[in-house]
């Protein structure tokens, strides 16, 4: 049967889950968009709670008529396909390589922070306090598919996080590439980089919890979160653990 009616009950919880934070982590719950995410989905093994699809487009799912699955998008994509996850969250961060992202407030950053973990090897992502949700819509675009791959965690401590703790702060403590607890290189065997909001950076405390403080070196005064997350990953997974 295909789905016709604007007030399908299906297609409201599909809305609100897009479109309020509150009713996702109520329903621990989100969406999906776009046939490149839902078969990165596949692929992890995550089973959707319901797919749906444009009514006549081929494609695996309960049908929809376009212009009503369109209006369901979080969006605003005009997606062909949608489904429909219970969120996944490890029970701790974990190593050898974690990334901790600290009031990184833009859902973008969040999934490009995500994709960028899982090109490098990451083990995990950690959330602490005020970090966008990365099962927002947003987020889960950014990410093109890590969300599904790349483990999550809540972390509201530096205590809380696996091995060494290195917080990356513009301008601060020696260049990354010189960086471990020992000040010496190759990098420890467990690691985790702190990453702060673009302006604001990480909060004096959370610095001076770390065991170590970094800067990249750059013309400027900072990047954004995503792309410092970035350089970092690419740094630490250059030089070998001993």
């Amino acid at each position: 049967m295909t789905i016709t009616s604007h007030h399908n009950a299906k297609l409201k919880e599909i809305r609100k889950l897009s479109q309020r934070r509150r009713w996702r982590d109520r329903a621990a719950r989100f969406v999906a968009e776009g046939e490149d995410l839902l078969a990165a989905a596949d692929a992890a093994g995550w089973e959707p709670v319901e797919r749906y699809c444009a009514a006549g487009s081929g494609l695996a799912g309960v049908e929809v008529e376009p212009e009503l699955l369109a209006s369901a998008s979080g969006l605003g994509s005009g997606t062909r396909a949608l489904a429909v996850y219970d969120e996944r969250w490890a029970p701790a961060p974990v190593g050898p390589l974690c990334v901790y992202l600290h009031a990184v407030s833009d859902p973008g950053n969040v999934g490009a922070v995500l994709r960028s973990a899982q090109a490098f090897g990451a083990s995990s992502v950690a959330l602490g306090p005020g970090t966008a949700d990365p099962f927002g819509p947003k987020a889960v675009r950014a990410s093109m598919g890590a969300v599904f791959a790349v483990p999550l965690a809540r972390a509201d401590s530096v205590a809380s996080l696996p091995g060494a703790t290195v917080a990356l702060a513009s301008g601060r403590g020696r260049p990354l590439t010189e960086v471990s607890p020992s000040g010496a290189t190759p990098r420890p065997q467990k690691v985790t980089l702190l990453i702060g909001a673009e302006r604001e950076g990480l909060p004096e405390e959370v610095i001076a919890a770390a065991d170590a403080v970094a800067h990249i070196p750059i013309e400027t005064e900072s990047l954004n979160a995503a792309m410092a997350a970035t350089i970092a990953l690419y740094e630490l997974t250059r030089i070998s653990p001993a």
